[in-house]
């Protein structure tokens, strides 16, 4: 059984719904298990290179993002439940009582995404084990060493520590950058909007919860087999769910691969094309659908979006052609 962690390290959550996990785990009689760390931002706007928390700037950033008590929209992204938290007590003596104490407290904002490449490199060249401990590693520097994860040399050196010494080389390479930001895609074409999320066999536990909910959620969850998709057939899924949430620019990312593997597929041209037109990209639009209807003068909705689309480019003469026939052979959209 695959148990997928959809977290940030940066996350105090995070830190604290992994030692739970792990309290599950030791005390799991069920089926095997496999845990994949996969990567989440809260601070998507942490800068590069990091700065220091002065006084009570950590506090007052955590306020902002909801992670002190407020729940709102940014208060989700890092949570210990899905549902609201009132008189919550202080997020230290809850870290204390998981054994993170008593040093608890970030020193610096600092940028995730590094160290989700470094997690990403981890289980690709060492397996889940790795990774696992490397996780633990990360945030026990972030949270109570007072160190920078976000500088290589920081991760460098947990990574030598953990067995890993040439994740050092990978990180300067570049290695799983794109990886990273693809399966920041895929969470949120996903639905996973807090951290941590545990997600195992298409069933999503939300937040820090605690050991006892961890295993009765692991039990409703084992055994099930959900349907298996071909990899490509998800991620152009994964891609429509990203036009669904406005993200035409994210569904890019993801046809990309696909567009050059499969790019006479019609579906991959025209949810492409549909991606182009909202990212008002509009040449790359106009020249994907004019090929389409020329390979399909019946399909009504290539014509109807290859309409809208020279339309706005004010080639409305050419524009109007495609619109009536789009009308006619579908008279919803003659509306």
């Amino acid at each position: 059984m695959r148990i997928e962690i959809w977290a940030d390290p940066v996350c105090p959550w995070a830190y604290i719904g992994k030692r739970r996990l792990d309290k599950a785990l030791a005390d799991w009689d069920g089926e095997p298990v496999e845990v994949l760390w996969q990567p989440f931002r809260i601070d998507p706007t942490a800068p590069v290179p990091a700065t220091p928390f002065e006084g009570s700037a950590a506090d007052e950033l955590l306020s902002d993002l909801g992670i002190l008590g407020r729940q709102d929209d940014a208060g989700a992204a890092c949570a210990i439940g899905p549902g609201p938290v009132t008189q919550a007590p202080p997020i230290a003596e809850i870290a204390a009582a998981e054994g993170l104490g008593p040093n608890w407290g970030a020193a610096w904002r600092a940028s995730s995404h590094d160290a989700h490449r470094l997690l990403a490199l981890a289980h690709r060249h060492g397996g889940a084990e790795l990774q696992h401990t490397l996780a633990e590693a990360v945030m026990k520097a972030h949270f109570t060493e007072g160190r920078d994860i976000s500088h290589p040399e920081t991760l460098a050196q947990l990574a030598t520590d953990a067995g890993f010494p040439e994740a050092a080389a990978l990180l300067t390479d570049g290695a799983a950058d794109q990886q990273v930001k693809e399966l920041l895609l895929i969470g949120k074409a996903r639905g996973v909007a807090t951290s941590p999320t545990l997600v195992v066999a298409g069933q999503a536990l939300a937040g820090a919860q605690s050991p006892e909910t961890i295993t009765r959620f692991l039990r409703d969850a084992a055994g099930q087999q959900p349907r298996q998709l071909p990899a490509e057939v998800e991620r152009l899924r994964y891609a429509e769910a990203l036009m669904d949430k406005r993200d035409p620019l994210g569904a890019l990312t993801l046809l990309r691969p696909l567009l050059d593997e499969y790019g006479d597929e019609p579906s991959v041209r025209l949810l492409a094309a549909r991606a182009y037109f909202a990212s008002a990209q509009l040449g790359r639009a106009a020249a994907m659908l004019e090929e389409l209807v020329a390979q399909s003068p019946d399909d009504s909705y290539a014509r109807l979006l290859l309409g809208r689309t020279l339309t706005r480019q004010g080639r409305t003469e050419e524009a109007a052609v495609h619109l009536a026939l789009a009308g006619a052979m579908t008279p919803e959209y003659a509306k």
